[in-house]
């Protein structure tokens, strides 16, 4: 841990390398602890990094620098799902299993227009760190703003692994068929 007090360039030069040279998402927390401030602090300075256009994103695992040169996923799509919560886990399992990840969730708020959110899973341990970490904050997902109606950006290196996952889902009456 670092003890001497980082000025907020440093710590922001320090997130940056730690994300660039990252093979998995590193929390706010960890930052905290080795900056000697506090998450917020680093929540701060990611926003701040943020409006300078670096590549951070925020999820439920921790924050990750985007590959703006990384190559994109062969099949991209965005479908409409409703259910509860209690089954949400049962809504990613279906679709991580068939090979699929859920980039994001997608929200129609009636003031604020589309809200839309980091999921970033791709299999189930993904899956299970993203509803532990619901439960453990006690937050809200975004789908209880909307009655369950959500929509979910979906990659995967072929179209046939997301149709496989879109008829599991319509099976389960999670999927709204377009």
């Amino acid at each position: 841990m670092i003890q001497k007090k980082m000025s907020s360039s440093d710590r922001q030069q320090l997130i940056l390398e730690r994300l660039t040279n990252a093979d998995h998402p590193i929390t706010g927390s960890e930052f905290a602890q080795l900056t000697s401030v506090s998450r917020q602090v680093i929540v701060q300075d990611v926003s701040i990094m943020k409006a300078k256009k670096i590549p951070i994103i925020a999820t439920s695992q921790g924050y990750l620098l985007v590959d703006r040169e990384a190559e994109p996923a062969a099949c991209t799509q965005i479908i409409v799902c409703q259910h509860t919560p209690e089954q949400t886990k049962e809504e990613l399992y279906v679709l991580v299993d068939h090979g699929v990840f859920v980039k994001d969730v997608i929200v129609e708020h009636a003031v604020y227009g589309d809200l839309t959110a980091s999921v970033m899973v791709g299999n189930r341990m993904e899956v299970d760190q993203f509803v532990q970490r619901i439960t453990e904050t006690e937050a809200a997902y975004l789908s209880t703003l909307t009655k369950g109606i959500h929509l979910h950006t979906l990659e995967a290196d072929s179209m046939e692994k997301i149709i496989a996952a879109c008829q599991a889902l319509e099976r389960a009456g999670i999927l709204i068929p377009s």
